[in-house]
């Protein structure tokens, strides 16, 4: 008897466990699906400060952007937008165009001090920490430097620039985790392609390592780097590596939507489109096309055309003498089979995303009532 009741203890606890398990596993996927949700809806504007006259004390001054790489269309979209937003205020905006190369960005910050700019924006990507010395050249010839769009709201200032102007990286990179863990039920495989040298990077795996770890302890992940400047020859071949030696994974996440130009193929090539899905970030486009194509099944959206005024209107206020920004409130959305088509056919940088930021800045600037 002593026997049977010890069996029936142990079935007992054994029953309890697999219970808690379940119960675990299941909150775990309520909440990621809970998380999805509230990211799914329409942004409101939020002023990141308050209103300024910004035509009239950006007369005479000029911004020189400095994009972490020209040929990413993400971050070229942002700065054609930049340049947009500064002739409509009529203000000097100019471009330094490079190919992902850190002796470019150099090279810009030496032709911003040549060239009698006021502010240096190093955008999405272009490092101060690989060029402190020149960042403190530019500041001691009287320019202020910032870093836009490059760092997490939980980061710091990085490579003495003069303030930097954050992104929710830590909830994007949720947000990619908490999709495939929502749409698996908790049984996820995959492969995730990051670039250490942006530092937004380090915030975006710090989210999704989170949500994992804590709603989907059992999921698998293989974080694998592939720096910027090696996109277009390494990630097809590192992707298609990955499919054919490990049949589990279903899910490709590439942190950074302009990616899924070499992963698509790359699926595709496997004979995997069926089985194996693209999770991303950042609202490019091109990438919201494959999203309604089906090539993507979710990007986490930011309006290119937000973030242009965002950024800008950080970088006003520090010409202008008021207090720098450090949270841009560029908001987050969703974007899946069910709404990609609101960003347009084909998709536009600002659509989608609703009308509210385009007056909420005209009026945070003096040029609308």
């Amino acid at each position: 008897m002593k026997s049977i009741s010890g069996i029936m203890l142990i079935s007992a606890a054994m029953t309890l466990l697999g219970t808690a398990a379940a119960f675990s596993q299941s909150d775990g996927v309520m909440a990621a699906k809970a998380n999805i949700e509230k990211y799914s809806q329409i942004p409101k504007f939020v002023a990141p400060g308050a209103a300024f006259d910004a035509k009239a004390c950006m007369t005479g001054k000029s911004i020189f952007t400095i994009p972490a790489s020209s040929s990413i269309p993400f971050i070229k979209t942002i700065t054609d937008h930049k340049n947009a937003i500064a002739e409509e205020l009529g203000f000097k905006h100019s471009e330094w165009e490079n190919q992902g190369n850190p002796t470019q960005w150099i090279q810009g910050i030496d032709y911003a001090i040549n060239n009698d700019f006021n502010l240096i924006s190093l955008l999405a990507g272009a490092d101060p920490r690989f060029f402190e010395p020149q960042v403190k050249a530019a500041r001691d010839a009287g320019l202020d430097v910032v870093a836009a769009h490059l760092t997490g709201l939980e980061q710091d200032v990085p490579g003495g620039v003069t303030s930097a102007t954050a992104i929710d990286y830590k909830t994007a990179g949720a947000l990619l985790a908490d999709w495939a863990i929502s749409q698996t039920g908790g049984k996820v495989n995959a492969l995730v392609l990051v670039s250490n040298e942006a530092l937004s990077t380090d915030s975006m795996v710090s989210g999704l390592s989170e949500a994992f770890d804590t709603r989907c302890p059992d999921c698998v992940y293989d974080i694998v780097n592939v720096p910027i400047s090696d996109w277009a020859t390494k990630i097809q071949p590192t992707v298609t590596a990955k499919l054919q030696s490990n049949a589990d994974i279903n899910y490709v996440i590439p942190i950074y939507d302009s990616m899924s130009t070499f992963v698509v193929p790359a699926i595709t090539i496997t004979g995997k489109g069926d089985s194996v899905k693209v999770t991303t970030f950042n609202g490019t486009p091109f990438v919201i096309d494959f999203v309604r194509g089906g090539q993507v099944e979710m990007d986490v959206g930011e309006n290119l055309d937000w973030i242009a005024h965002a950024m800008l209107d950080a970088e006003m206020r520090i010409l202008c003498g008021l207090d720098a920004v450090k949270d841009s409130k560029v908001p987050l959305l969703v974007f899946d089979k069910n709404n990609a088509e609101t960003a347009g056919v084909p998709a536009e940088a600002s659509k989608g995303y609703g009308q509210d930021y385009i007056s909420g800045y005209r009026k945070l600037w003096m040029v609308q009532q």
